[in-house]
Formats: C-alpha cells, structure tokens, sequence
C-alpha cells in the first residue's frame, strides 16, 4: 500500500501512467468505505480526536485508514509528516493504516493524490478512511469534495469563537463535534453545543434529507466516539436510502475530471516554449504596474492562436 501510494503521489510522467494504470485495475474494488472528512480549529486536538476514534472503530471490528495532509513549507518545500509519532498508538495497531502526505503548497496536489490514496485504502479493504486537513484556509473545502460525511471539531468555550466562524465551514459540516469535553470543560462544552446548535439553524445544509447535530467529545478521555460513529451511520443510511449518496460521490468524480483538466491545461500552457519567453516580461510589468493582470494574460493567452510553440 505505501509503495502504491508512493507512484500515486509522484510527480514523474513515467510513474503517473503506471500510476493510472494500477487505479484502473483497483477501481472496481472501490467505493465501500466511510469517506469522513474531519478539520478543527488549531490546538482542537485533532490528531488526539482521530487517534481515540481510530481505536475505537478498530474495537468495532473496522480496518482504519488515515490520510493526513501536511502543510509543506513554502521555502523548502518539505514538510515534518509527524502524524504517526502524533498517534502512536494507533499506528501500532495491525488493522490502522497512517500515511502522511506533504501539500507541497498545492491544495490541487493534495486533491488529486488524496483522492487516488483513498482509492488505494478502499481496494485494499479498509473499511474507514480518514482525511485530516491541513486546517487552514481553502483546504476544508478541498477536503469536503472528496468525502460522504465532513465533521468540524470545537473547542468548548464558544463565545467569540462562534463570531470567527467562517460561514462555509458551518454550511459544508455535517456534524459538529465540541472536543476536550471533560474536567472544568464540561460546563463550558455544555454551553458551546447550545449555542452551535443555534449557529446551524442560520445555515442551509446542502443536503435536504439532513440536519447536522452537535455532540459533545472528549479524546482524552475517549469519550464520545460512538456517539460520533452513529452519526456518521445515520447519516450515510439516510443518504443512500435518498440516493443523495451515490448522486453526491457522481458529482464529485465530475468535479474530479474537471479540475484534473484544468491543472493540465495550466501545465501544458506553461510549458510551451512561447509562453516561457513571454511570461518574465509580463510578470515585470504587472509588478511595476505598467500593465494590469487583465492585459498581461489576455496577452500571454493569445500565444495559443498561434501555431509556434
């Protein structure tokens, strides 16, 4: 499996074909699995969440996969990948799988190998995938179009973290999970899904056939977790019984090829020789703004009338 996804995440044209041609044979093992999706604000603790619920789903006889997505650095470009020193003990279980991958900075990438890692898992017979976020910015989004069901864990004290809330986080969550529920937290967590629940009721859920409930967790603790599991069920039994489910997995596989053609085009573009010598002196421009972004790209894409590459 890691040397699988190894040729899925490398960047080589010989190694991406070899790479497409084993997906193909795996595809039709695919597709069982519980695809969840799971972000939180920084210090939520969610790596300590996705360690208690991987032990717990290995209690109800699951085979866990877990893909975390590490930022990279934008200078080096290499990235710590500690996840499996973060969940020790998970890792250490036969039936849990922990493959950390670098972002490398392109949300893209992380897209791409991400999904085809979750392919690998499911043909190998993994019952569960988890997708960590990175957890800034767009990558929620990015997360939220490859799974079934897309958890945000909170902190318990809700007050002005509810006010900093981005709103397309709370309309892509199809539960939320208020974590460190436990010691002089209660109280505090008590009030938060009080007050999340409220939050969500401003919100239109994307889909019509369901609610996203709050729930109150406790990693440390491991308290919570099948609490989260049933609703994960719940919410899948319901989604297939619409046909909300396979409709959802058709449209992100739609999504899938289209972004797959637009990262291609961008890379054939760049690579042609015209656009090379051009682009420098277009860059220069726009950064001495002697010429707009507008002009300088609708220049660089009229090289594609051209027959010269």
């Amino acid at each position: 499996m890691a040397k699988a996804i190894t040729l899925v995440e490398s960047t080589r044209a010989d190694h991406q074909r070899q790479a497409q041609t084993l997906l193909e044979h795996l595809l039709p093992a695919t597709g069982s699995a519980a695809r969840v999706g799971i972000t939180g604000v920084p210090g939520v603790g969610k790596s300590t969440f996705i360690e208690a619920f991987g032990l717990y789903l290995i209690e109800q006889g699951k085979k866990v996969a877990v893909l975390a997505v590490d930022p990279s650095s934008a200078r080096s470009g290499g990235s710590i990948l500690g996840d499996k020193t973060r969940m020790a003990r998970l890792s250490a279980e036969a039936d849990a799988f922990i493959r950390p991958s670098p972002s490398a900075g392109s949300l893209g990438g992380v897209a791409q190998r991400t999904r085809e890692a979750m392919l690998v898992c499911e043909a190998a017979g993994y019952d569960v995938v988890l997708v960590e976020t990175v957890g800034v910015g767009q990558s929620e989004v990015t997360v939220a179009s490859m799974v079934d069901f897309f958890l945000v864990l909170m902190l318990p004290g809700a007050g002005d973290e509810l006010q900093g809330i981005k709103k397309g986080i709370l309309e892509l969550a199809d539960a939320l999970a208020v974590n460190k529920a436990d010691g002089d937290n209660v109280r505090l967590a008590t009030r938060a899904i009080a007050e999340y629940r409220s939050a969500l009721r401003l919100f239109r859920h994307g889909s019509a056939n369901w609610s996203p409930p709050v729930v109150a967790t406790s990693a440390l603790e491991q308290q919570g977790m099948d609490d989260v599991w049933k609703i994960i069920l719940d919410h899948r039994a319901k989604l297939e019984a619409s046909g909300e489910l396979a409709e959802k997995r058709r449209r992100q596989q739609q999504a899938w090829l289209w972004s797959m053609i637009e990262e291609g085009l961008r890379q054939h573009f760049l690579a042609r020789r015209d656009v090379q010598r051009l682009l420098p002196e277009m860059e220069a421009a726009v950064g001495r703004a002697t010429l707009t972004p507008t002009e300088a790209a609708r220049r660089l894409l009229a090289v594609l009338g051209g027959e010269q590459e």
